[in-house]
């Protein structure tokens, strides 16, 4: 190329969001842009007095086929990707009566709020856009000479360099542009193609592709080294990435995964049935508890560990009220994340500027299908969610003695907690709540210590005569593969214990359970998270 402004003669405009475009089209007639059209955009246009040219007098031929067929035309795509500076090209366009298109501005139809709303197959099928897709791509091939929008968020982009270039843009917008457009249609054809799967039932598709739509650039990843970004993917489940923040500083790269991990956690814990609170560090509760209130739950949580919740997250089940809301701002906190808040908590929570305040409208649900993947090395692994719940688990109970009442109300609590601790994970619960929680480590048997070692730290620090783990109950994410990791519970006191069962080894642990005169369930699901 000998020059990378690029005078804009003439644009075509389809879209389905509408949002801006008369102020857009009448921008751009202002700088002596012709104006082509299709369909509804051609008739919005029309109606507020600007002289425009429906791509069917373009192209000689009727929209037909309910729309399928109106763009794909080689006046049309001619127009696109002819290339200004190739002889053979001009010579071509000139013997086919095809003249150039400078500007594309296109945003597909909505294939992703369809499916949103649940329609029939059949009308997801026919809000799939072939004909947009394609002039998208083609504009973009051609981004030396053509510009394309994708979305009214960059339609001032266009029009400051119209002003500033007289009419002309610039290659690097033009390039900017096209590698946004090649992701949108990436993400779109995504979008496609899991729903596609999903109606069929295809676990494993022989491709599989994500897309999503930029929320924010991070500050930094993991750590300051690291870039990152958060996108907001088609899947609309309550949390993090659909909340509202209230108030507060950005959310870190860390806030967003562990209020993630907070949030799927608390919606374990039905709203309706009990209030709970759960506080999350390092992507690990280590404090979760159930209550008649909101602040009973919170005090509760909080006393499982007193030293981890200090610049954790705080999730809870319910409206936040003020009276949590105090309790949660009696020390530092990073987020808080609740389906709705009082206009009274709000006022609380507002007297610390930086804490950030998210509210989600609604709760996850748990059984819910769903997808999630994490990148290896060359390679994407891509699972169906953990949605087992332990109120639709059959428990069997293993040992001579059965759990009490309360102690399986108390196991079914501690099952729920664990499934959201990372493996290997002991958690011990007590009258609905945490009272120790050991995460992350290679062995079972370390989980058991390290979580009993934290509920003699705490008892020391309240001045109890005891750790509460004697008397609790033990849930344990995976098999014990030897009686040693159920030894140290019942060393710390556990009086039941709960587990997936499945070992080799299973009449060697029941044997001791037993013999120690416990009781224990097995649940016949494991909740391994890694």
């Amino acid at each position: 190329m000998t020059d990378t402004l690029r005078r804009v003669t003439r644009a075509l405009l389809s879209v389905s969001d509408k949002t801006g475009l008369v102020e857009f089209a009448r921008a751009l007639a202002g700088h002596g842009v012709a104006l082509v059209s299709t369909g509804g955009t051609a008739k919005a246009i029309a109606a507020v007095g600007l002289k425009v040219t429906d791509v069917s007098e373009l192209t000689g031929f009727p929209e037909m086929m309910d729309g399928r067929v109106k763009t794909l035309h080689p006046k049309v795509h001619g127009g696109l990707l002819a290339i200004r500076d190739n002889a053979e090209h001009a010579e071509a366009m000139q013997a086919h009566g095809i003249a150039p298109i400078d500007l594309l501005v296109v945003n597909l139809y909505p294939f992703e709020a369809t499916v949103d709303r649940a329609a029939s197959f059949a009308e997801c099928i026919e809000n799939i856009d072939i004909g947009g897709p394609a002039m998208i791509r083609a504009a973009a091939k051609n981004h030396d000479d053509v510009a394309v929008v994708v979305e009214p968020q960059d339609y001032q982009a266009i029009l400051d360099e119209l002003a500033a270039n007289q009419g002309s843009t610039t290659l690097a917008l033009r390039r900017r542009l096209a590698a946004k457009a090649y992701a949108r249609t990436a993400a779109y054809d995504a979008a496609i193609s899991n729903w596609f799967a999903d109606e069929l039932k295809t676990e494993a598709p022989d491709f599989r592709a994500f897309g999503g739509r930029l929320i924010q650039a991070l500050r930094y990843g993991e750590n300051p080294h690291q870039t990152a970004a958060f996108y907001r993917t088609p899947d609309k489940r309550p949390g993090v990435a659909t909340a509202r923040q209230l108030q507060g500083k950005e959310l870190s790269y860390n806030n967003i995964n562990d209020t993630d991990a907070a949030y799927e956690c608390i919606a374990e814990f039905d709203p309706e049935r009990t209030a709970a609170c759960v506080i999350v560090k390092h992507a690990n509760p280590c404090g979760v508890a159930e209550g008649p209130d909101l602040v009973s739950a919170y005090r509760k949580a909080f006393a499982c560990d007193t030293q981890s919740p200090f610049g954790g997250i705080i999730a809870v089940n319910r409206t936040l009220d003020a009276e949590a809301a105090r309790a949660i701002t009696e020390i530092m906190t990073e987020v808080i994340i609740a389906p709705d808040a009082t206009e009274e908590a709000m006022a609380v929570i507002a007297k610390r500027r930086n804490l950030r305040l998210l509210l989600a409208g609604s709760l996850p649900d748990p059984r819910a299908p769903g997808l999630t993947a994490k990148t290896v090395a060359g390679g994407l692994l891509v699972q169906s969610r953990d949605n087992a719940v332990v109120d639709d688990i059959a428990l069997k109970t293993v040992t001579a003695r059965a759990p009490t009442e309360a102690e399986l109300r108390d196991l079914k609590f501690a099952f729920r907690v664990a499934k959201h601790v990372k493996s290997n994970t002991i958690v011990y619960a007590k009258d609905l709540a945490t009272v120790g929680i050991g995460a992350g480590q290679m062995s079972r048997v370390d989980s058991a210590r390290i979580a009993a070692r934290k509920a003699q730290d705490a008892a020391t620090e309240a001045k109890l005569a005891q750790p509460l783990t004697v008397g609790s109950v033990v849930a344990s994410d995976a098999y014990f593969p030897f009686a040693d990791g159920l030894l140290a519970c019942i060393e710390a006191g556990a009086s039941a214990v709960i587990q997936p069962g499945g070992s080799i080894r299973d009449n060697e642990v029941i044997k001791a359970a037993d013999d120690a005169g416990i009781a224990m369930v097995f649940t016949g699901v494991r909740h391994f998270r890694h």
